[in-house]
């Protein structure tokens, strides 16, 4: 099985306290590392392809302050933000939906899932999206908590 993107991205020396917590979460790792899979490199991803997932996960990461973490992205493919195609209103709105989301998700009312309906992005998408940024978020949340218990980033 290959290395879990988390374990990845932090230093955890062999025998360490955090190698042992990791190790004893074996099974979390794995579903966490299937969750990667299938909401970066769906088999069906919908309206979202994979560069812009890409694009939208890194975006996220440096919203959440990780530059190693939007670093492993943007090295994933992502698109970059001086594509065209980041021009159009159905991304246009995904960004600023991300953006939101990201940095103050209490400031979210029902007006901002309609404005992406409005700017052409289907209710598959939508949900699609809200895993995609959930799903990044709970990795900052993670790789930070490993972080404090010692890890080197």
């Amino acid at each position: 099985m290959r290395p879990n993107v988390i374990e990845q991205l932090i230093d955890v020396a062999p025998g360490s306290p955090i190698a042992e917590a990791l190790a004893a979460r074996a099974a979390l790792m794995q579903a966490s590392q299937a969750n990667y899979d299938a909401v970066l490199t769906p088999q069906d991803p919908g309206g979202l392809p994979q560069p812009l997932r890409f694009a939208l996960a890194a975006r996220i990461a440096r919203l959440g302050g990780d530059a190693q973490l939007a670093a492993h992205y943007t090295a994933g493919g992502a698109l970059p933000e001086t594509d065209a195609s980041w021009q159009d209103a159905a991304t246009t709105a995904i960004l600023r939906h991300v953006d939101l989301i990201a940095t103050t998700p209490r400031d979210a009312t029902a007006a901002d899932v309609v404005a992406l309906q409005a700017a052409g992005v289907t209710t598959g998408d939508i949900v699609r999206l809200s895993q995609l940024i959930a799903f990044v978020s709970y990795q900052l949340r993670l790789i930070a908590g490993l972080r404090l218990m010692g890890a080197t980033p």
